[in-house]
């Protein structure tokens, strides 16, 4: 009866608490075991078949398809939707293996199992996060920059980042030049490794994630947005609608309904903060000086308009919304994108590209 078996793991970066339980509910077995995929391979011999349960984490991923392919079933929970684990007043090891066996086995659905993408794409992503990372470094330096220079009376021109030192190297005080000397080369460096992170990223797109050409007919949808839609989304046939996307990458409010009382509450925030991120930057291109006119504009400049004091921050996130849904659409029935056609309105399923 191995196959009515299941197993709870709390992943550690050395080693896992393990809680088997039976159909039953009857706790078998517990114990550690290693974080190493010999040590994991010996727990799978003893329990084939076995419905395996873990959190979302660092090792989550290469866990999870190492134990698929040795035939387990296994369930990725979402450790937001895990209370009786991180709200514990008796939080150990032990016990969050013990919880997560249980709920795997009563209903599975309690864990809002989170699906990992593959090790390719996984390895690809890690190129986007790998930019984002840089990019952070430079505008932490060249805010610095910025703040010493204004420290002595000085104030240097606004550009881009890109051109940040050529623009600004003549305006640095001579009497600050040994301590962000060092500082502009470095800004340098940085800006010359992402422009090579953007080459690589528009070779990922052109040769290895063709269908990301499809989103990069929307307006504020270039080549790093394109590519970490279709990396963090993995398949259009995952959502029934568009609005569905917008929940996933955490742009639809909370909720707190308890009788009468119905409160709406800020974004959730939820899902892939890099691609959240994006969504909202092409948003702001879209309502921006430069977005070209079309109905999501116009309609995203009205609710700017009437939204009072905080207006244009909730058009920038309904527009975001907006986005996910569109491209969505357009991923999915690869057909060209119309900016004039109606977009999707709240309560209306209607289509949002010809």
């Amino acid at each position: 009866m191995r196959h009515c078996m299941t197993i709870g793991l709390d992943l550690g970066d050395q080693s896992h608490a393990l809680c088997v339980i039976d159909a039953q509910g009857e706790v078998v077995h517990e114990g550690k075991v290693d974080n190493t995929q010999d040590a994991l391979r010996t727990v799978s011999r003893s329990w084939p078949g076995a419905r395996v349960v873990i959190e979302a984490g660092t090792h989550s991923p290469w866990i999870s398809r190492l134990l698929e392919g040795l035939g387990h079933t296994v369930i990725v929970a979402n450790p937001r939707k895990v209370r009786l684990i991180w709200q514990s007043g008796r939080k150990s090891d032990r016990n969050d293996a013990r919880i997560l066996a249980r709920l795997g086995r009563m209903d599975p659905e309690l864990l809002a199992g989170v699906r990992h993408r593959g090790e390719q794409r996984q390895a690809d992503l890690a190129v986007l996060r790998a930019r984002e990372a840089l990019v952070r470094m430079r505008t932490g330096l060249i805010n610095h920059v910025r703040g010493v220079v204004k420290g002595l009376g000085g104030r240097l021109p606004r550009c881009s980042a890109p051109a940040f030192v050529r623009r600004v190297s003549e305006h640095v005080p001579e009497l600050l030049r040994p301590a962000l000397e060092p500082l502009l080369t470095t800004i340098v460096e940085l800006s010359d490794r992402i422009g090579r992170y953007d080459a690589q990223i528009e070779e990922l797109t052109r040769e290895r994630y063709a269908e990301s050409e499809r989103v990069r007919q929307v307006p504020g949808v270039g080549p790093i947005t394109a590519l970490a839609w279709v990396l963090v989304l993995d398949q259009a046939q995952r959502f029934g609608d568009g609005r569905r996307v917008g929940a996933y990458v955490g742009l639809t409010p909370r909720r707190d309904q308890s009788g009468s009382s119905d409160r709406q509450l800020r974004i959730s925030k939820q899902g892939n903060g890099l691609l959240r991120r994006l969504l909202v930057s092409a948003a702001h291109y879209v309502l921006g000086p430069f977005g070209p006119d079309g109905r999501l504009r116009r309609w995203g400049l009205q609710l700017a308009q009437r939204g009072g004091k905080n207006g244009k921050k909730r058009a920038v996130v309904a527009v975001a919304r907006k986005l996910a849904a569109i491209m969505w659409r357009l991923w999915r029935s690869g057909r060209p994108y119309d900016p004039w056609h109606e977009p999707i309105w709240p309560g209306r399923r209607r289509a949002a590209v010809t």
